[in-house]
């Protein structure tokens, strides 16, 4: 189903088009990600920015989009909630810091250790994630102050919105590729949804709101109202002593004159522009101490290891989308480099956007050009075109993230999941189930890699065996075949008879390796066993890897090597 990312070539046209079609679609994640995450809406928002632009210059994959995500937000919301928003920005530099590390190190190409069925896993799990996360733009603020489903009117009109969207992504290209379909798309809808907005029928509109067709200003505002809301609830709580378990479930704790006067409380704020974290007036700077690195070193690392994870997942989804490779190391100290440049303008961090960099792809976006078009687009819309963000209506957004899901999911696993190992099978449907029940991308790949090590470690572990046969009479020798490491040591153990052997025995090890010290401590005490029957053991065929390895075992393996020109054995006294 990749293949639906059309292939394109680089161009500054399909760069510059594809970079404001993205710009939009960041618009309302990286907001619903500050709502997770605890902070403000703009601290999302700049923080897209920040990431997408120095990504976009400094990563190793062109094309690819970075901003504020949801897998890094879970992490973050745990950190402002138990020691607050002051910690947050150095944990964000610290976590940045440790990137460029790893990417210094040359770490980045360890992603080749990343199973084919855990890829698949992986990007089904997330189709399945922007799926599900698009059901928030379906609802509305209620009488209760809680987010609810549309109905009646309003529910059809945002339905037939959302198809009409996907109907042009589909349908423009075979008419014109002039002009990115998902741009055109948003576009047109949004030019219908500003009609119907003008001149429908006040009994069309949902109570509280102002408009028919609910925009992204519309959403920001209902998530914020709805956020009062509970604040206001768990403060009269608070005070009251009394415990939320004992509140009758349709019982709200404030009543719908309180409600309404939270609701109308909460006006949209205009926040200042980025500016460097130790100098924002806003916020309380945490001490520069040992006891502050303890507190943001285990976030700091998590976050790292969730933003290079997911950042280098999407580079080898987009390496094959485009049939170009990109650079795993580079791309680890451009996504560190902008986490620090987040972090001290007062960001919360991010990584690569999967649904956001398919966007781009399918749109022909493939340069460098692409992304900081995308992160430049968003700083101008939010700074000084917020009029034009508001009118874009949010049915065109989920259209295009519809069309998203349906491209990244590979739908040939519906119908070759019983063409390939069982084993496979069972890794992509835990990793995808685990993506989608905890929206943690980075437990769910490393959960995958562990399981598939597992069982291919069991799989050769079953799979050790010997040819056995007799040389002058008097000498058995074991043809072994299958690696030698420490999930298959017992079954060479049971291969070998050091009571009924002869006095002459050879293991060959042309067709096996020795791997580990788990290999080793079993053939020392094999020859141990041989020794205290009195009988000689040689080993043969080792290779000089396995030499070696033996060799800086020392009195760990107690061998001593020497070479029979007419056997090429090694002997163990």
């Amino acid at each position: 189903m990749l293949a639906f990312f059309s292939k394109h070539k680089a161009s500054v046209k399909d760069d510059v088009l594809s970079g404001l079609t993205v710009s939009l679609a960041l618009v309302p994640e990286a907001v619903a990600f500050a709502f997770v995450a605890g902070v403000p809406p703009t601290v999302g928002l700049y923080s897209a920015f920040f990431i997408g632009f120095v990504s976009a210059l400094a990563g190793g994959r062109p094309g690819m989009i970075s901003g504020a995500t949801g897998a890094m937000a879970v992490v973050i919301v745990s950190l402002v909630a138990m020691h607050g928003i002051q910690y947050l920005f150095p944990a964000v530099i610290l976590c940045g810091l440790l990137q460029v590390t790893v990417g210094v190190l040359r770490l980045g190409k360890l992603i080749r250790l990343v199973p084919h069925s855990v890829m698949l896993g992986f990007v089904n799990g997330l189709a399945i994630v922007i799926g599900l996360a698009q059901i928030g733009s379906f609802k509305t603020l209620g009488a209760d102050g809680t987010m609810t489903f549309l109905s009646g009117t309003p529910m059809t009109i945002m339905i037939g919105l959302v198809a009409l969207t996907m109907a042009v992504i589909v349908l423009l290209p075979k008419l014109t590729k002039a002009v990115p379909s998902s741009l055109a798309a948003i576009i047109m809808v949004s030019v219908i949804a500003v009609g119907i907005n003008k001149f429908a029928p006040e009994n069309w509109i949902p109570a509280g709101q102002n408009n028919v067709v609910q925009t992204v200003d519309d959403l920001m505002m209902n998530n914020l109202k709805a956020k009062a809301v509970t604040e206001a609830e768990q403060k009269a709580l608070a005070s009251e002593k009394v415990d939320a378990t004992e509140q009758p479930a349709a019982t709200s704790v404030l009543n719908e004159t309180q409600i309404a006067t939270v609701v109308a409380s909460v006006q949209p704020a205009k926040e200042p522009l980025p500016m460097l974290f130790f100098l924002d007036s806003r916020y309380v700077l945490a001490p520069f101490s040992w006891e502050t690195l303890l507190i943001i070193l285990p976030f700091s690392l998590i976050l790292a290891g969730v933003g290079l994870i997911e950042s280098l997942m999407t580079l080898t989804l987009i390496d094959e989308i485009t049939e170009t490779r990109g650079s795993g190391n580079r791309e680890c100290i451009g996504q560190g480099a902008a986490n620090i440049v987040c972090g001290l303008f007062g960001g919360m961090g991010g990584c690569a956007m999967i649904g956001q960099s398919l966007i781009n792809v399918n749109s022909g976006g493939r340069g460098r050009l692409s992304g900081v078009v995308g992160a430049v687009g968003l700083l101008v819309l939010v700074v000084l075109l917020k009029p034009v963000i508001s009118m874009v209506p949010m049915a065109a957004l989920v259209g295009v993230m519809f069309m998203v899901v349906i491209g990244t999911f590979e739908w040939s696993t519906l119908h070759t999941w019983n063409r390939v190992p069982k084993s496979d099978v069972l890794v992509m449907v835990l990793v995808a189930g685990y993506t989608v029940l905890f929206h943690n991308l980075a437990v769910a790949v490393l959960l995958g890699i562990i399981v598939q090590a597992l069982i291919f470690a069991w799989h050769h572990a079953t799979h050790m065996m010997a040819d056995i046969h007799f040389e002058d009479d008097d000498k058995k020798v074991y043809q072994l075949h299958g690696p030698l490491f420490f999930a298959s040591v017992s079954s060479f153990r049971e291969l070998l008879d050091p009571v009924n052997d002869p006095p002459i025995v050879a293991i060959d090890f042309y067709f096996s390796r020795v791997y580990d010290q788990s290999a080793i401590e079993a053939i020392n005490k094999i020859a141990e066993r041989y020794r205290q029957e009195g009988k000689c053991l040689h080993l043969r065929n080792l290779n000089a890897d396995c030499k070696r390895l033996i060799e800086r075992a020392g009195d760990l393996a107690e061998v001593d090597i020497s070479e029979d020109q007419h056997y090429h054995i090694t002997k163990m006294i």
